[in-house]
């Protein structure tokens, strides 16, 4: 790999390529990873380091968007390796004492929490560093910039690295080869408020590529965050229809699933990327975010 180039890693989610990505850069001893992944993707992480003659061991930093499991699972275990690992101060606490997080997660995946993200360790706290809105981080000649970045969670970073971002979930989900995005919007912390004003802040930074770990480098940014806006301003819509009823849980999240199923095939999606863009970002997730938005921030208002 040249030196300073991206590697995107697929760390195969659930034997599913294009879900999940780490990003992999070197410049001499320092061997920098953008999101860790799921500890159940630790096999698909050692084999994209494998392809670039490396392991785990000799990863020198992790930088993570935020703690949600499918981007920070595996920080702690790469920070027994002797990796430094780097989150929003709101996220901080939770990779040091990750109980509240686990739990929390334990109550909505059941008895698939062990299969879909496997072993969350704690961050080693001598390895932990909190990074604020606008610090650079400076990796030998690597100069990575921090932004936080709400909407999609409160302790959201983007990353600015050259002419790249690393956008995390704000800048969507999106498959390669399909011009279609979807915005993944779980609770508890949906703003969408937030999130067009971190859209907007986005676009101040005029990069020319954007990379969300759900899926790939692409090269047009403009229309990227122009589709989040969109799909933001679509769910705002249906919420506004569909929750004054109140519906129950399982009506909102069939409603839901439904009008994004239509999406999907007027698109013509396959069934194979449909599961992709699943995995990456469950429709029903989406529905309790956007249920929990509306109570918290329409209802209360």
């Amino acid at each position: 790999m040249a030196k300073n180039s991206i590697a995107t890693i697929d760390l195969n989610f659930q034997n599913k390529t294009h879900a999940i990505a780490s990003y992999l850069i070197r410049d001499r001893d320092a061997v920098v990873l953008v999101e860790s992944g799921p500890g159940s993707c630790l096999a698909g992480l050692e084999a994209g380091l494998l392809a670039s003659g490396l392991s785990l061991a000799d990863v020198t930093h992790v930088l993570l968007t935020h703690i949600h499991l499918d981007h920070a699972g595996a920080a702690g275990r790469l920070s027994r390796y002797g990796a430094q690992v780097y989150v929003h101060p709101v996220g901080a606490p939770h990779l040091i004492n990750p109980e509240k997080l686990i739990a929390s997660a334990a109550r909505i995946y059941g008895d698939k929490m062990d299969s879909l993200w496997g072993e969350f360790l704690h961050v080693e706290q001598d390895k932990l560093h909190i990074v604020n809105d606008g610090e650079e981080i400076q990796i030998g000649n690597l100069r990575f910039l921090a932004l936080s970045t709400p909407g999609h969670a409160e302790h959201h970073h983007a990353y600015l690295f050259e002419n790249v971002c690393f956008s995390g979930d704000v800048g969507g989900v999106r498959i390669p080869g399909y011009p279609y995005l979807r915005v993944p919007m779980p609770p508890p912390e949906l703003h969408i408020e937030k999130w067009r004003a971190t859209l907007q802040r986005l676009r101040e930074q005029k990069f020319a590529r954007i990379a969300p770990t759900h899926f790939g480098l692409f090269d047009d940014p403009e229309w990227q965050l122009r589709e989040v806006e969109k799909g933001l301003d679509a769910a705002e819509r249906w919420l506004e229809v569909t929750l004054p009823s109140d519906p129950p849980v399982d009506e909102l999240r069939a409603s839901f699933t439904a009008w994004m199923e239509n999406e999907a095939r007027q698109q013509n999606l396959s069934a194979d990327v449909i599961r992709a863009y699943e995995l990456a970002n469950p429709l029903g997730m989406s529905a309790d975010g956007l249920q929990r938005y509306w109570k918290k921030m329409r209802m209360a208002g």
